[in-house]
């Protein structure tokens, strides 16, 4: 059976969107990257998309793996951060800003999948919503190094030879690419202290956390985009095969309980 992988996104209006009539351009809309779909598809899974339009209560019972994706910041209300935050800036016209009702759905989502030991991928955003659901904080803004970790290229981009990441020995991270990788870059803020059971396990060579692990669970956030690199990233074959194991190790208990 091919696991369901719930995978978050975006909610505007689709006045955003250029050649909408004006007819509709009040109308609010989901967006999803196919990318992602594309990507746990060819890994096995089957994706299911989440739209944030209502209580995240009872979907992850629902689901066999979740993905939360990128986009704005995390509201830093949720990590101790000070940076001001306009109460009258509308996420709905505009992408880039913060948006409180994202944060409330994915943060509950990742509660509830981790509660029920569902496999977790956070990406970018993800990664770090990820690890201020378990008590870590960010940095707000990266300063200059010789790395752009903000970068100017175009998705798809496999990141350059500045841009590498090196995996802790006996990590997720080392099992799935080895000593280290290049990579993708396209974030403003990162993981600072890493919450609670949470471990960095790859860093840029500025010391840029880039992996996070959760001890003794299939649960990793990235800093990189793995859906937009140029080639296939394994981090999704590595998710469907975790939930497949959960899967089955779930059925048979099932079958234990019912024998018993």
């Amino acid at each position: 059976m091919r696991p369901l992988i719930g995978i978050t996104g975006r909610c505007y209006r689709l006045e955003m969107v250029a050649g909408t009539s004006p007819r509709f351009t009040d109308r609010l809309t989901n967006s999803f990257f196919t990318d992602f779909d594309r990507c746990v598809a060819e890994a096995g899974g089957i994706p299911v998309n989440l739209p944030f339009v209502s209580s995240s209560t009872g979907v992850a019972d629902r689901l066999d793996g979740l993905i939360v994706t990128g986009g704005q910041d995390v509201h830093p209300s949720r990590w101790g951060g000070m940076q001001p935050v306009d109460p009258d800036a509308d996420p709905r016209r505009n992408i880039d800003v913060i948006d409180f009702e994202r944060d409330q759905y994915e943060a509950d989502l990742i509660a509830d999948a981790l509660s029920l030991g569902i496999p977790i991928i956070g990406v970018c955003r993800g990664h770090q919503l990820l690890n201020a659901v378990l008590g870590g904080t960010l940095i707000e803004d990266i300063e200059e190094t010789s790395i752009v970790h903000s970068s100017p290229k175009a998705a798809p981009y496999a990141g350059d030879d500045k841009h590498v990441v090196e995996f802790s020995s006996g990590s997720v991270g080392r099992q799935i690419y080895g000593a280290h990788r290049t990579s993708n870059s396209w974030h403003h803020q990162a993981v600072d202290l890493p919450g609670v059971g949470l471990t960095v396990t790859g860093r840029a060579t500025d010391g840029i956390a880039e992996m996070i692990e959760l001890s003794g669970r299939p649960v990793v956030g990235v800093q990189w985009h793995p859906e937009w690199q140029t080639e296939r990233d394994p981090i999704f074959d590595w998710l469907i095969e975790r939930c497949t194991w959960t899967m089955d190790e779930r059925q048979k208990g099932q079958q234990d309980r019912k024998v018993g």
